[in-house]
């Protein structure tokens, strides 16, 4: 269990397009008939993401595990329009369950293994896992480290690298991602995320941190009501991972409320004409 060498290039996860999407699907640990997002009609189909990011010469993407019916057809439908479009399944986002939680942390696990098995079925090259609801104990970091060593071998034999987040309470902070990473080695990666620490004073020196152990990224750009992009906050992120050596893809999670595609396309241009992508981006 090694860290996938890989380049650096825009990625775009279907957060991003939830707008466009609208449509979720049910299927919560513990309650199969309860959805975790609201769902409303969409305008776009997950089967035309990965033709749509082509297009654009965006070859990598990432999917929220409930943006993905339950039907095994429509699975194989989706596995398919990725493969024939030339884009890269890069992660399958494992949005819900708590590994640690102190009375349904294994049945949660169960859940994450479900979908290792969806994820190794659909090619994709990773998951990404919480890390954790819980304080961050020793209790329950040792917790943590136990289940995602097995949920790493687990995802190595389907083929599927195990990822967690700096997101939730046990991985909220440098100092619990230093010692769960100090313990496990390169058994897990980490999916540095831009956004979900914006409520710290100490945002950027957190993130420094914790960047040498990022081998995928969130890289959120704000915008505000009228489309803007807040470029400083954005660049400040992408030089940190930048510095740090960071050669994973860049994943576009946000975009402009009133243009979807135009917010999009205007974060991967950005990225290509700072050269923080190798990629080309039409």
């Amino acid at each position: 269990m090694t860290p996938i060498a890989t380049t650096p290039r825009v990625s775009v996860s279907t957060w991003a397009l939830h707008p466009l999407l609208g449509t979720t699907y049910p299927g919560r640990p513990g309650d199969p008939s309860t959805h975790m997002i609201g769902s409303a009609p969409g305008t776009l189909d997950l089967l035309d993401v990965p033709g749509n990011l082509a297009k654009r010469g965006i070859k990598t993407m990432e999917l929220c595990h409930f943006h993905l019916p339950l039907d095994s057809t429509y699975r194989e439908e989706f596995r398919a329009a990725v493969r024939e479009s030339g884009v890269e399944l890069w992660s399958v986002l494992i949005d819900d369950g708590d590994i640690v939680h102190p009375e349904h942390g294994e049945r949660d696990s169960d859940f994450v293994r479900s979908w290792l098995d969806v994820a190794g079925m659909l090619g994709s090259r990773c998951v990404r896992v919480i890390g954790g609801k819980q304080a961050p104990t020793v209790e329950t970091l040792s917790l943590a480290r136990d289940r995602f060593r097995a949920l790493a071998l687990e995802g190595y034999l389907r083929g599927v690298r195990v990822m967690t987040e700096n997101w939730f309470p046990t991985l909220h902070a440098p100092d619990s991602i230093n010692i769960l990473f100090a313990e496990l080695g390169d058994v897990i990666g980490l999916c540095f995320d831009f956004g979900n620490w914006d409520s710290r004073e100490d945002k950027y020196d957190a993130l420094r941190q914790i960047a040498r152990y990022a081998e995928s990224s969130h890289a959120k750009c704000r915008f505000d009501a009228d489309g803007l992009m807040d470029e400083t906050d954005w660049r400040h992120c992408l030089d940190i991972l930048a510095r740090a050596g960071y050669s994973g893809p860049y994943t576009l999670v946000a975009s402009d409320p009133n243009d979807t595609w135009g917010g999009i396309e205007r974060q991967a241009e950005f990225l290509r004409e700072n050269r923080y992508t190798l990629d080309e981006i039409s």
